[in-house]
Parts: C-alpha cells; structure tokens; sequence
C-alpha cells in the first residue's frame, strides 16, 4: 500500500499563490552536446579529466531531454505541478560566451517555454547552473575574470529579449558557494582549481554578474528576479568556544558572504578579517551593484552541517538517517534556516528551489518503490509549512529532481528523481514519490476549488 495515505503535511498556512514545482538543470539532463547543438562548456572539459567524475560518464546524452522534450513536458504535467525550474545552457545560445547567437540553442528555450505554458506550467528560468562556456574559461579566466561578468550580462539580455515576460520568474545564478569554492578551492568540481584567493575572486565576481544580470533583465522584462543560494544552518559540535566560533566563521563563508552581498551591499567584517589577502578585490561601486533589489531569494536545502576543530562529525558514524550521499536527513533544518533568514535579513519572499535526497532506488516489475524519498518529501514540505505558519514569507518548494540524472561528479551514480530514467533506453517510470507528489497537489488543488466555490457565510 502506498504510504502517501498517511504521510500529508498541513499545507494550511501556505499562501493562496504558494507554488509547487519539480527542478532540473540543462547539463544535468539535456544532452544534444554535438558541435552543432552547444558549445562545449568547462563540464565537458571537467569530465574528460581522468578521475574527475565516479563513474568516468559525462554530460552528452544525460536524459536526452532535447530529443524528448514533448513526452518530459507531459510527464511534468501529469504530475499536477504549478511550476517547472529548468536552467537555460549559455553554451546552447551563445557557443562561446560571446559574439554570435546560436538561433537553434535559443529556439530550444523557445519551444520549451512555450509548452509549458500550452500545459499551464509556469516556467521558472535559471540563467546559469554552472555549465560556463569553455572558450570564457580558457581565454578570459572564467569567473576569475571581471570580463565573464559582463559577458553574463549580455548573456542575460539576450534571453530576456527573447523569453520576456513569457518566463514566470528568472534566477540569475544557482548557489555561487559551490561554483566559487567547489570549483576554484577545493577543486573536485569544475573547472577544478585549488585556491582560496580565486575562489574568493570568483564569489565577488558572480555576485557582481547577478547585479549586472538583473539590471539587464529589467531593461527587457516585467518578470520576478532573485538568486539562489545553497543554505543550511551550521552547528557547532560542542559547546566549546573553540567550534562555536568555527561554526560562526562557517556561516559567514557560506551563509552570510552571500546574504549580506545581495541584502545590505556588504561583505561581513569578521570574514573578511579571517581572508586577509585571500579576501576579493572589489572596484568603487560593485556593493551598489550587487545589491539590487530581489524579488525573491532562493534557497537550495538538503542537511544541516556542523562546525568542529577536531574531527570532523559524520552522520553514519553518529548513527543518523542519511541519504545515498552520505547526508543527514534533518528536515528541522529547514525550518530552522528559512526562519532565521526572516528573523535576520528580513528577506524577500522565500522560494525553496531545491529539496530532495538520493537514494539506492532499484526499478523492479516496472516499479520503484522509494519510500524513504515519500518520507523525506513529506517531512520537508511540512517544514516549509511551519516556516510559513511562523510568519516566514514563503513563495514555493520545487522537489529536486524531475528526472534521475548526471549528479556532477558523482557521475550516474546517485539518484535524486522523482522519476526513474534507465540510461540505456532513457525510459522514463514514475517511482512512488512521484505519484506521492502528484496525490498531494491534487489533493490540495481540490481542496483550493471547494474553498473557492463555498457559499459566503451568512450573518
């Protein structure tokens, strides 16, 4: 018996326009990576690298999305969704980050904005989900040079010229944390550097091209703009002062580098003390820049972590619930952080653009049934919930992922869908999550009609 039966949040304090979606990201799923399709981007050169993936896969085929793009737009709606967030290739529409504009990459978008709007999906753009044109890598530096900043400003006209107002909402750039210090610190993402100092550069420089790119967006177009930042609270391991001051240094680095920049046109003090010469050069005016105002913050939630001077705290070793990742299943998290980011920014409605977990699903009989991903779902939804009944300004929750797909270094390893995707038939089976999600939404969507069409109470 499905478990849905017994597992339904109270979504009773979510707003009338509260918005339920499913996410994606282009290099993750789309394929159509020939010569004649997309320019190469610094994934594709990241997985030739030999090492760099788990797997040894890459990006080319992924799901196949372009080539099926009518039958995943009606799998989308099936699910009842009101909203679908996808992130636009800038290697698709301009091959090499400047110059010419590939009309059939952008015609994609086109067709793809389209049907989800013939299907009454809102269509929910991400401007850059990490797939950086390699020809800006190589020949300017990529994000450690100030020119990609403006190039991503012209990238980000060009497709509000094209898209308007049909998009529902653009996001200028996911979760710049993973981009600057996963990519140019720690290297194990792409482009694969290890350093601070240019993982600092490249943080300044995205969150300048986020400024520049909503300026660019508003010249052109009406719809809501914001940013989407990887978030989580941070914890310290003990009550020694020694992790609680690791823990408050933690959250600046990744919490409040990002929020501040974008809110109060700053970086925090104590961060940039601990950076010394690490710290970005910034140029006269780049704070006012950057602080543009938001429409929306996006937030990107998966665990909490912890803060520790000694070793470093495990979730397995600590007995906890963990996804495939290896990753604690914290919902309380959730509510924690998005209330905090009320309580401590007084931010702008608050989107959830991704929540979901990996899991070791195994597709038998035609049949996926991955009920730890039902509960992590359900007890997430119902944080976001509370969030919502404490007052926070929530605007939507969109379940990572659509699709099974290319989880970044982890290759095809790791399963984060809502739908199964056999790689080698690219058939598509919705596990019991997903209709799990889709008994919710309608459930509510009927619950919304009956409301609407009661009588008025009489006195």
């Amino acid at each position: 018996m499905d478990r849905d039966k017994t597992l339904t949040p109270d979504l009773s304090h979510l707003p009338e326009d509260f918005v339920f979606g499913v996410a994606t990201s282009a290099f993750q799923i789309e394929g159509a990576a020939g010569p004649d399709q997309r320019g190469r981007s610094i994934w594709d050169h990241f997985c030739d690298q030999p090492g760099a993936i788990v797997d040894s896969s890459n990006g080319l085929i992924a799901c196949d999305h372009v080539a099926r793009v009518e039958s995943d737009l009606d799998l989308i709606a099936s699910l009842g969704v009101d909203a679908y967030r996808f992130s636009i290739s800038w290697p698709r529409v301009q091959p090499d980050g400047r110059g010419p504009i590939h009309a059939a990459g952008l015609g994609f978008y086109d067709r793809l904005v389209d049907g989800l709007l013939a299907r009454g999906i809102k269509p929910y753009a991400t401007l850059f989900h990490w797939d950086l044109p390699l020809t800006l890598q190589t020949a300017s530096g990529g994000w450690y040079g100030r020119d990609t900043v403006h190039r991503f400003a012209d990238y980000a006209e060009c497709i509000a010229r094209q898209l308007g107002d049909r998009v529902a909402s653009y996001s200028t750039i996911n979760e710049p944390w993973v981009v600057a210090m996963l990519g140019h610190e720690q290297g194990v993402f792409a482009p694969g550097l290890r350093s601070r100092a240019v993982a600092m550069q490249v943080s300044h420089h995205l969150l300048l091209a986020h400024g520049l790119a909503t300026q660019a967006l508003r010249a052109h177009c009406s719809a809501p703009v914001g940013i989407v930042f990887n978030m989580s609270p941070i914890h310290p391991l003990t009550d020694c002062e020694a992790d609680r001051l690791k823990a408050r240094l933690d959250d600046g680095l990744i919490n409040r580098w990002y929020m501040d920049a974008v809110l109060e046109g700053r970086y925090p003090a104590d961060v940039l003390e601990h950076l010394g010469r690490d710290a970005p050069h910034c140029e006269t005016g780049d704070a006012q820049q950057i602080r543009q105002r938001l429409d929306f913050v996006g937030v990107n939630y998966y665990t909490r972590s912890f803060a520790s001077t000694g070793e470093p705290w495990s979730a397995e070793k600590a007995g906890a619930a963990i996804t495939a990742m290896g990753w604690e299943i914290y919902p309380a998290g959730l509510a924690e952080h998005l209330t905090r980011m009320a309580r401590d920014w007084q931010c702008p409605p608050i989107i959830v653009t991704e929540n979901g977990a990996a899991f070791d699903d195994v597709l038998t009989d035609g049949e996926v049934d991955d009920s730890a991903r039902v509960d992590y779902l359900a007890s997430h939804i119902g944080a976001v919930a509370e969030a919502a009944r404490q007052g926070v300004p929530m605007a939507g929750y969109f379940v990572w992922s659509l699709l099974d797909n290319f989880e970044w270094a982890s290759g095809y390893a790791k399963r984060f869908g809502i739908v199964h995707v056999d790689y080698e038939t690219q058939q598509r089976t919705p596990k019991q999550s997903a209709r799990w999600y889709a008994r919710l939404l309608r459930a509510r969507a009927l619950q919304r009609s009956n409301a609407s069409t009661a009588p008025a109470p009489t006195r």
